[in-house]
């Protein structure tokens, strides 16, 4: 999942305020950085017979099911994949970076200052139920979501509003003054101070608009199984731990599109399973391939190899609440136990490489000077009797159940570093359970020593160390529950900073105190495998891990 990026004369400060935005005048949006692709190794498919006549219908293929399907309710990948496809941002990303492009907005300007944000609305949309798109909706959507007295507001609060955005209306923190709808087709938004990913934050798929009539009617609870958005599908049918069925929104804004007539999401948890099921037709689409079979499927003349641009972090992660990880010399002894190259050749098949900071070489910013630890037993060792353990200790190791980009096998990963730590006396008992309680318990920090990863959302720093690492997020996406002043200070300064060049350095600065005190252990930057049958034409896979299939078609 982003953040998830004057000079005295005022075309400097006008510069400076389409640099926090990624825009270009009151254009849409100038592009940032783009992240490096990875092509698709090339393949010399069988011609299929085409479709029949019938209804164009793909079925997916995925290793685990949706947590919600209210997008702001949710950071996972697998509720985003299904999202996407029922709901629209009023902004978006290009389809293979994560420049921001038009979306519910046509076009927008941003104030010299950086601290005002009007958006011109695309007219004419409609919402699934038939009610309006418009700037009242914009609004109703963000005070939900601001506001924890609204009525709408989920209990529990909104975890993605509250990292990208500074906490909730009222907190000290909070970002966002206020949301006006200026006419039915202009939103102005007001800042309490600059926030530089405020353009991209505003790409991210939890941001996406949804029907302020439908979650009224329905009540929160109910429209997160029952989504209705401006998307290019509408939600039918979700069956748990099966299926979600989507089908066509003949009214789409953007005319021409989808070319599919119905999309299906079906849960296959197991990877070999779902290449079997691949392969044998019983769906079109796959995503969660092992690295040790793509060279089967760029063989096999009926499927297509697609590879995901790498844009994300698996890493070993510490509750560093709880003892013995309170003491950073235990979280590094660990550190050092952990063989990354054995785990990389083992279970990523040459689509990985270690990693040394919580965000990829990908990503600006990224400090590229910091030398990672080596493997080194010995070393590990002597930092665990300096801490006061040279017998070892007990502790619990909290394995994903779900093979994700970032992790292709989690719990086999989780015996590889198992066997690593009992060679310096850390006794590790896996513990793993279903996904969306893996979720929720690490978030409450029930976990001590744990396994997750990430996918950026929208291309910025700011969306993997301060989501990923800030104190703010304790409770959010912070689930080291790591709190450290200086990295702190230094990650709200970059959020604010007036040039990209300063805020490249505030970071490079936080990833050293992050290197130094060790709340999570970077495992790999992984380059996700895909499989398709060979007639799916117009998927491209974006960098952020889930896109929307409008485009997809079957080559006729």
């Amino acid at each position: 999942m982003k953040k998830r990026v004057l000079s005295t004369a005022m075309t400097g400060m006008l510069a400076f305020a389409m640099l926090l935005a990624g825009c270009s005048g009151t254009q849409t949006a100038q592009k940032p950085a783009e992240q490096p692709k990875t092509e698709a190794p090339a393949t010399t498919p069988a011609a299929e017979p085409a479709k029949s006549s019938g209804p164009k219908q793909l079925i997916v293929g995925r290793g685990g099911d949706t947590v919600g399907l209210d997008p702001i309710a949710q950071t996972d990948g697998e509720s985003f994949k299904v999202t996407e496809n029922v709901f629209d941002t009023l902004v978006g990303y290009e389809e293979e970076s994560t420049a921001v492009v038009p979306s519910l907005a046509e076009k927008w300007e941003i104030t010299p200052d950086g601290l005002t944000y009007t958006f011109h609305l695309r007219s004419g949309v409609k919402f699934h139920d038939g009610t309006d798109f418009n700037a009242e909706a914009v609004k109703w959507n963000f005070e939900r979501w601001m506001d924890k007295s609204h009525p709408q507001h989920n209990k529990e609060g909104f975890e993605y509003y509250n990292d990208m955005f500074g906490g909730y209306k009222g907190d000290e923190t909070h970002v966002i003054k206020s949301v006006e709808a200026v006419d039915p087709q202009t939103v102005k938004f007001t800042l309490n101070r600059p926030l530089a990913p405020f353009i991209q934050n505003l790409g991210m798929s939890c941001f996406a608009i949804a029907s302020p009539k439908a979650v009224q009617d329905m009540g929160p609870e109910k429209f997160n199984e029952n989504p209705v958005g401006t998307g290019p599908f509408v939600f039918k049918e979700w069956k748990r731990n099966d299926t979600i069925t989507l089908e066509k929104n003949p009214n789409y804004w953007n005319a021409g599109f989808p070319k599919l007539d119905k999309l299906v999401f079906k849960v296959i948890p197991e990877n070999t399973a779902r290449l079997t099921a691949l392969t044998s037709g019983e769906i079109d689409m796959m995503d969660g391939l092992n690295p040790d079979d793509a060279q089967a499927v760029k063989d096999n003349a009926e499927l297509q190899l697609i590879l995901r641009p790498s844009m994300n972090i698996g890493f070993v992660g510490f509750n560093v609440e709880k003892k013995p990880l309170d003491n950073p010399k235990v979280r590094e002894a660990i550190a050092y136990a952990i063989n990354k190259p054995a785990i990389i050749e083992a279970f990523f098949a040459g689509l990985g490489e270690p990693a040394t900071n919580p965000m990829p070489p990908s990503i600006w910013g990224h400090n590229g000077n910091i030398k990672d630890r080596e493997f080194n037993l010995d070393k590990a060792k002597q930092l665990l009797s300096e801490a006061g353990f040279s017998n070892g200790f007990k502790i619990k190791f909290w394995a994903m159940p779900v093979a994700r980009p970032y992790m292709p096998d989690g719990v086999k990963i989780a015996e590889a570093i198992q066997q690593d730590l009992k060679k310096i006396g850390v006794e590790a008992e896996i513990v793993t359970m279903e996904w969306a309680t893996y979720l929720e318990k690490t978030k409450l920090g029930e976990q001590e020593m744990f396994m997750l990863g990430w996918t950026g959302d929208n291309g910025d720093p700011d969306n993997f160390l301060a989501t990923l690492l800030d104190k703010n997020n304790i409770g959010g996406n912070n689930r080291t529950r790591w709190a450290n002043e200086d990295a702190h200070k230094l990650l709200m300064q970059a959020q604010s900073a007036t040039t990209k060049e300063e805020r490249e350095k505030l970071y490079m600065q936080a990833q050293e105190i992050i290197f130094k005190d060790v709340p999570m252990v970077p495992l790999a930057h992984s380059t996700p495998a895909l499989a398709a049958k060979a007639n799916i034409i117009n998927y491209k896979p974006h960098p952020k891990g889930s896109e929307s299939l409008e485009k997809v078609d079957f080559k006729e």
